[in-house]
């Protein structure tokens, strides 16, 4: 555990427990987009017909009905995987880390897209893996620039193990790869023999733009990619977080491997929620009211927009990403995002610095703001205390202190 951290994020989610807090920090789904009452049909037929079976110890790979309906999603966004490919997780998260615990010995190196997902950085830190990055753009990370982190991890006598990448609205970025990258990644992975697990949780939440077919997806246009391609998903953001179920599609030889890993750390996932997630599934509830939930996130993306302009003109930039949950910005002038953050606290407002994505020399100047949580009038009162956040703060020489955003939620804890 030793130079592992806290999650900054975990602990402003804290922060906003408190009253009047309006939070652009978690990517915490909106509420308006549970079906509250589906969930709860499919939880009292589950325990009025199938109760032993729904109580009892399950399968550590998932249960068969769960798996079915998983492989059905996955196929619905363009891939095909059979249901014995498939692996039940505790969320997304636990994916990430059997893949850590399955590929990864100390010292050997993840390629990761920079900025990154701030969880997956923390668990490649506890597999002590020693984390490269890739740049990123408009169009995704920069999978060119793989081969030149490999050759120097091989001159210097170093193993990589495992490329990591959010295709679809990077986290905390928001870019998505194109499809001639996604190719390009494949036709690596097998050419330098390095595993690539594919993360996406927003898959679905599109809000602009044409989708792009998953990484695996496109495994059949490259000869024996398929053995080094893996594919992770979540319900988290689609259903409900809270029935903490994920799914990671993997090749035979590392499918076998991750099921007796898993075994290991949690026996199986819940047997009640992947009863209750099957049934609710197999209900159809969820591609009908999926267009309403991407147009709440599709209303959400343009009112944050149009806020950041409206109250904050010149002094920030941001992307606009086609969907997911997040802008990433970044302000002008010289200010730093945590020193930011602190004004912002007391205004009742609150983000992630950009500074918590990377794992080397951070941009202080960038953050990452979530639209998902918040109602488009809620965005733009955030907004407006972002903007007198930055006429308190202080237009000093950024800090490349890497302690300094927690420093900063601990004073405002005392």
């Amino acid at each position: 555990m030793r130079g592992v951290q806290s999650s900054l994020i975990r602990d402003l989610l804290k922060f906003a427990q408190r009253p009047g807090i309006i939070s652009l920090a978690g990517g915490l789904p909106s509420p308006v987009t549970f079906d509250v009452e589906g969930l709860r049909s499919a939880a009292e037929e589950v325990l009025a017909r199938e109760p032993a079976r729904a109580l009892q110890y399950g399968l550590t790979d998932g249960q068969p009905a769960l798996k079915h309906q998983l492989a059905r999603l996955t196929t619905s966004r363009g891939a095909a995987p059979a249901e014995e490919d498939i692996v039940v997780t505790t969320g997304s998260q636990q994916g990430i880390d059997l893949m850590a615990r399955l590929f990864i010995d100390p010292g050997d190196v993840v390629v990761v897209e920079r900025p990154a997902y701030l969880a997956a950085l923390q668990t490649f830190a506890l597999a002590q893996a020693s984390v490269r990055c890739i740049g990123s753009d408009a169009n995704g990370a920069r999978v060119e620039e793989i081969d030149a982190v490999l050759d120097a991890a091989a001159a210097a006598g170093e193993t990589v193990k495992l490329i990591y990448v959010v295709a679809n609205f990077a986290n905390p970025s928001g870019a998505t790869l194109t499809r001639e990258r996604r190719l390009r990644l494949l036709r690596t992975a097998v050419a330098r023999k390095v595993f690539v697990l594919e993360d996406d949780p927003y898959g679905e939440l599109r809000s602009f733009g044409t989708s792009v077919v998953p990484v695996i997806a496109l495994c059949p246009e490259v000869p024996g990619s398929a053995h080094w391609c893996g594919y992770l998903s979540t319900l988290s953001k689609i259903v409900a977080p809270g029935l903490r179920l994920g799914w990671v599609v993997l090749p035979p030889a590392v499918r076998e491997q991750a099921v007796i890993c898993k075994q290991g750390m949690d026996l199986h996932s819940s047997t009640l929620t992947q009863e209750v997630a099957a049934k609710y599934l197999a209900s159809g509830r969820l591609e009908a009211r999926l267009p309403s939930i991407q147009a709440a996130y599709r209303e959400r993306n343009e009112a944050l927009a149009a806020a950041l302009t409206r109250h904050l003109g010149q002094r920030i930039v941001f992307n606009r990403p086609e969907g997911g949950m997040f802008l990433w910005a970044r302000l002008n002038e010289g200010f730093d995002a945590s020193d930011v953050l602190r004004h912002a606290m007391e205004e009742g407002m609150i983000f992630v610095p950009g500074s918590a994505f990377y794992s080397d020399a951070p941009d202080r100047s960038t953050l990452r703001l979530s639209f998902a949580t918040a109602a488009p009038a809620e965005l733009d009162v955030a907004v407006q205390r972002l903007s007198r956040a930055l006429d308190r703060s202080a237009h000093r020489t950024i800090d490349s202190n890497p302690e300094a955003d927690g420093k900063a939620l601990k004073r405002r804890r005392s």
